[in-house]
């Protein structure tokens, strides 16, 4: 075990950023901008609002007090055309109908415990907390009613010739959804003149208590509704991954990729494994793992993943100080939902990069703790920076 919760230095984070320019869009403004508009009403009336985050070469970003979600991800292709690259709704309604129904945590900030946690129980300190089970016996994303299920404080808003930012802030009291202490969280996100988006998490407690944040966006870099990302080309920087059981928690162990389709050390396209018969993979019907990022022992972010499409040339970095990223190909896409574009999303629509702690980790003393005690800071960063590449090329 050791611990995961340390100051970044910002310098060192500023030189993370130095990335691949995306091309001017005609609707690009001369410098960073913020705006602010009503987003509707939730069911119990409660007031939810958008923020958009743009930069001066066509990116731009929408976040929701709802959930401290992100909405809309607008990032131009290799010839300027701009397109969403994550999955989501129009309208306030499609996300709080997920919610009734239990949700797929469309782009929303997860906690206070994110991915499982086994018969939705762990023990700190002695004592037994019970969380509830959402998912057959296991607690999934925070319970019933988890972050994603709350609007979020404004905290925060900033702009500089660099960048655009809000901060959004919840408190989740002693108690909530079974878990100790009063916990209040902050989430930044800021839009960077490199085209990097940067989700800067942080949380206090006043008792002990475990934390494990992430946001839950849906990636297809062809946009939004445009169908399987089966071609996308994915590449993880990881040599090993914690196997699951058949209802998806950790064995404990760790094991290497090499001989198993969750071998992505080189870049190769995401569907060349999804129907192998490994039992991994049969157990969650696609991908749906935990990676062990290579080189997690700094709170500087790292390089956790790539993921290219080779048709329109978007391409994007994963950079984190978690040490673990959850790849989810969205198995449980059923046709249920449409998005903006008017088309249902199906499985293999998206794919999620979750950059995490380890899955149920309470229970699992040798993975790095969740633990968040008082006095410490729980401080993480994640940077979901695109680009676009040279015309032919087809592999990040």
């Amino acid at each position: 075990m050791y611990p995961r919760f340390s100051h970044i230095n910002r310098t060192l984070l500023l030189a993370m950023l130095i990335g691949v320019m995306l091309p001017d869009a005609h609707a690009a403004p001369d410098a960073p901008t913020l705006t602010r508009a009503p987003f509707g009403l939730t069911p119990d009336g409660q007031q939810v609002e958008a923020f958009t985050l743009s930069n001066t070469h066509g990116m731009r970003v929408k976040i929701l007090t709802y959930g401290a979600t992100v909405a809309a991800i607008d990032a131009p292709d290799r010839n300027g055309h701009v397109d969403d690259v994550v999955l989501g709704f129009p309208t306030l309604e499609g996300y709080t109908r997920d919610s009734a129904q239990g949700g797929l945590f469309f782009g929303s900030t997860v906690g206070r415990v994110a991915n499982r946690i086994a018969n939705g129980s762990f023990r700190l300190d002695g004592q037994i907390h019970h969380i509830p089970q959402t998912e057959g016996t296991s607690a999934l994303h925070g319970g019933r009613k988890g972050f994603d299920k709350h609007v979020w404080t404004v905290e925060d808003t900033d702009t500089t010739p660099d960048h655009a930012s809000v901060t959004l802030g919840l408190v989740s009291p002693d108690g909530d959804e079974g878990f100790p202490g009063t916990l209040r969280v902050h989430v930044t996100f800021t839009l960077d003149q490199h085209n990097a988006l940067v989700l800067h998490y942080r949380a206090t407690t006043d008792r002990p208590t475990v934390v494990n944040l992430t946001n839950h966006s849906y990636f297809n870099l062809a946009g939004e509704g445009s169908g399987s990302v089966e071609n996308h080309i994915l590449q993880i920087n990881a040599e090993t991954y914690t196997p699951t059981d058949s209802h998806s928690l950790p064995l404990g162990t760790i094991a290497s990729v090499a001989g198993t389709p969750l071998d992505f050390r080189t870049p190769h396209r995401i569907g060349a494994g999804l129907r192998s018969s490994d039992p991994q993979m049969m157990y969650t019907h696609g991908y749906d793992q935990n990676w062990i990022v290579n080189g997690q022992l700094s709170s500087t972010p790292v390089l956790a993943a790539r993921l290219a499409d080779p048709a329109s040339g978007r391409m994007m970095d994963v950079l984190t100080t978690q040490p673990g990223l959850q790849v989810y190909t969205g198995n449980a896409l059923d046709g249920r939902y449409t998005g903006p574009s008017g088309h249902a999303y199906r499985q293999t629509d998206a794919v999620a990069l979750e950059a995490e702690h380890y899955p149920d980790s309470p229970s699992h003393p040798d993975f790095p703790s969740i633990v968040l005690r008082p006095g410490q800071t729980y401080d993480e960063t994640t940077i979901y920076r695109l680009g676009v590449e040279p015309t032919g090329r087809t592999q990040p």
